[in-house]
């Protein structure tokens, strides 16, 4: 894959992840509150964890199997959550769409703002068919944003992770690019953030 570029709405900018975000991601990653309803995130965060995160994202984007956005206040450089577009299969033309937000920036419309762009970039940078994501059933917030950006709620899939040794019910939602041409047309502003 070449140079990841960044995308821009009115209040954020979504950038490439540098070795510069390793405090930031292990300082909100830390919250328990974001580890709680986040399948791959443990808590405690691991000490070290973050540089071993964007190892592994750059190593990923370098094989064109993800791209991992920061997710910026525009005019604060002030880093909010982290956007991916992972698990990349060309031949199925489709990925996976995981994102978390820091608390402090929850509530703020951050997240839906941030999805619109990154939905444009995955059916026209990265010509893909269909994007897909997943969340726990009793965190419905994400899929608020998800059905707010045109995802389609597919089920439910019982007793999908086990988090705090619990096994967890995950949501399943997804877009066609078919679905987000036609939305796009009768609402363009899905488009931008």
């Amino acid at each position: 894959m070449s140079a990841q570029f960044k995308l821009l709405t009115d209040r954020l900018i979504l950038r490439p992840l540098t070795r510069t975000d390793v405090s930031s991601i292990q300082a909100a990653a830390s919250v328990r509150q974001i580890a709680d309803t986040m399948i791959s995130i443990p808590h405690p965060y691991p000490d070290g964890e973050s540089e071993r995160y964007i190892a592994r994202q750059t190593a990923d984007f370098e094989a064109g199997h993800s791209v991992t956005f920061v997710i910026e206040q525009r005019f604060k450089n002030t880093f909010n959550g982290i956007i991916e577009v992972r698990d990349i299969e060309r031949e199925h033309s489709q990925a996976e769409l995981s994102f978390w937000l820091a608390v402090e920036s929850w509530g703020q419309g951050y997240m839906s703002e941030a999805l619109k762009p990154v939905l444009r970039f995955g059916f026209e940078q990265l010509e893909l068919n269909r994007l897909y994501a997943y969340h726990m059933v009793r965190n419905p917030s994400s899929g608020q944003v998800l059905r707010k950006n045109g995802l389609v709620y597919e089920g439910m899939l019982r007793q999908r992770v086990r988090k705090w040794e619990m096994f967890e019910d995950v949501a399943l939602w997804a877009i066609l690019r078919n679905d987000w041409c036609v939305a796009v047309a009768q609402k363009p502003e899905l488009a931008v953030g």
